[in-house]
């Protein structure tokens, strides 16, 4: 799209995540927070986010946590246990960042989508959790339950989706818990299962896409 590639996105820095606005104008009404996997950055989130919604706002953020030549969203202990001081940092920042960000930009988190990538998609379960209201949709993949304390949260009316790779050894087989937590806290769960490993893809694009425009998702 002419004038909406990344390149043409400059890194935003004065808040507190480093984000990229692509998009602004072309639909007000539809907004993706992108909160990409581990070790990567901002930039490896927009080429799926556009395969879902060509004509929405993306939000595309970095997570301030370096890993490699990249960035996470809060601290590991292994690959399954994560610091939970970070969890709780973090995901205050984030809830912060995402209330001024859609302020700065005349969006509106009614009709936004939180799509997160592993790393990511567990800073989105951990926001909807610790601050409810922020986050009215989201569409998880290959994420798992990373709280060791969660709140009375009641998360009635907020949309969720859950894609899990069958073959996903890591991830895989915590996304169950998930599903029965975030249910349990009266989130409206979608869960699938799909033939994929940790990876993403085309499939994970066209799940998301048919879900965000289902009855439910219109305002």
């Amino acid at each position: 799209m002419i004038g909406d590639g990344i390149e043409n996105a400059p890194l935003v820095t004065d808040m507190a995540f480093a984000y990229r606005l692509l998009g602004a104008g072309r639909d007000s009404r539809q907004c993706l927070f992108l909160l990409h996997g581990s070790g990567v950055d901002e930039t490896t989130s927009v080429p799926l986010a556009r395969r879902i919604a060509p004509t929405a706002t993306l939000v595309a953020a970095r997570g301030r946590i370096p890993q490699e030549d990249g960035f996470r969203w809060f601290e590991r202990i292994d690959p399954t246990r994560f610091e939970q001081k970070s969890i709780l940092a973090e995901t205050a920042a984030f809830a912060t960042f995402a209330s001024e960000a859609t302020s700065r930009h005349g969006l509106n988190l009614d009709h936004a989508t939180f799509l997160g990538y592993s790393n990511g998609a567990n800073l989105v379960s951990s926001l909807m959790l610790l601050h409810p209201g922020i986050v009215r949709r989201a569409a998880l993949l290959r994420p798992m339950p990373v709280l060791d304390h969660v709140p009375a949260t009641d998360l009635a009316g907020t949309r969720t989706l859950i894609i899990a790779g069958a073959t996903d050894e890591t991830y895989g087989p915590f996304a169950p818990a998930l599903v029965t937590l975030l249910s349990r806290h009266g989130a409206e769960i979608d869960a699938r299962i799909i033939p994929s490993g940790h990876e993403i893809g085309d499939p994970d694009a066209a799940i998301v896409r048919q879900w965000m425009v289902g009855p439910a998702a219109v305002a």
